[in-house]
């Protein structure tokens, strides 16, 4: 040590060694670097997987998001519709949102969020972006009932648009379904005539599209024809409708407003 220390003498032999040792020296570090770059791998794994778990989540809620955002989309250009027909349609009307949908058998019937103290009163027409929904049938403070016009106690005055036919339209308590049993088998009617409402009755405003003729049928020993119609209305999935006011009656924008007089017929129906 003294002879190295002094001279360095020994250098070379130490490099030959060094090199003779080498191989001693990476199996003597080989468990510790092995038993770090384990923890390492393991360490990184699971950080890879909270990481994971973090970006499927937040996908989720993202994609949770869209889909609210898509509704909203789709809701807008819904009322948009409808506030664009409320204007072409020359009288007063209401925009009301589905509530619930009546699921007894054979009853065709939705609640919406608008009721006396807007004025609504029960025989009020209620239509949608495409045409004739139902009338209102039951009038509470804040909610309406509405009877569809496929309900079998249903039955609208009608005419033909193409030549001024006039008939009734049945509900069958089909879904998107309409019977027109009064009209002989000769009748000018035929598939894809259009129906409007007649005016006639006093609930329903003339001009107003109900259904689509898409059935004809005639019997030898029948005088009448089957004949069926598909509502213009969506039903089954409209979630706005309008209701409409035929006269000048005001319609109540809220509960800061007055409530209607005692003497009016919405008064009438109104719930104490």
């Amino acid at each position: 040590m003294v002879t190295d220390y002094r001279t360095q003498f020994l250098h070379p032999l130490r490099s030959v060694l060094s090199i003779a040792t080498y191989p001693i020296q990476i199996l003597a570090s080989l468990p510790g670097d092995s038993i770090k770059s384990m923890s390492d791998t393991v360490f990184s794994y699971v950080d890879l997987q909270k990481e994971n778990q973090r970006l499927k989540e937040t996908q989720l809620i993202n994609a949770a998001k869209l889909l609210k955002l898509d509704a909203l989309e789709k809701e807008n250009i819904r009322l948009r519709v409808l506030l664009e027909n409320s204007f072409q349609l020359g009288e007063q009307v209401l925009i009301a949102e589905l509530l619930s949908v009546k699921l007894a058998a054979y009853e065709h019937t939705v609640v919406v969020n608008k009721g006396t103290r807007f004025g609504v009163h029960p025989e009020q027409p209620v239509l949608d972006a495409n045409g004739i929904v139902g009338q209102v049938i039951r009038a509470l403070p804040s909610s309406s009932e509405v009877m569809l016009i496929t309900d079998p106690d249903h039955a609208i005055p009608v005419e033909v648009n193409r030549n001024g036919l006039r008939t009734i339209a049945f509900g069958t308590g089909l879904p998107n379904r309409l019977q027109l049993p009064f009209l002989a088998k000769n009748a000018d009617i035929v598939p894809g005539d259009l129906l409007v409402t007649s005016g006639l009755g006093g609930v329903f405003p003339a001009g107003y599209p109900v259904a689509v003729v898409d059935k004809f049928e005639t019997r030898p020993d029948k005088s009448f024809a089957n004949i069926y119609a598909t509502p213009k209305a969506q039903l089954e999935t409209s979630r706005e409708f309008l209701i409409v006011w035929s006269d000048s009656t005001p319609v109540f924008l809220g509960k800061d407003q007055a409530p209607p007089s005692p003497d009016t017929p919405e008064a009438e129906h109104a719930e104490p």
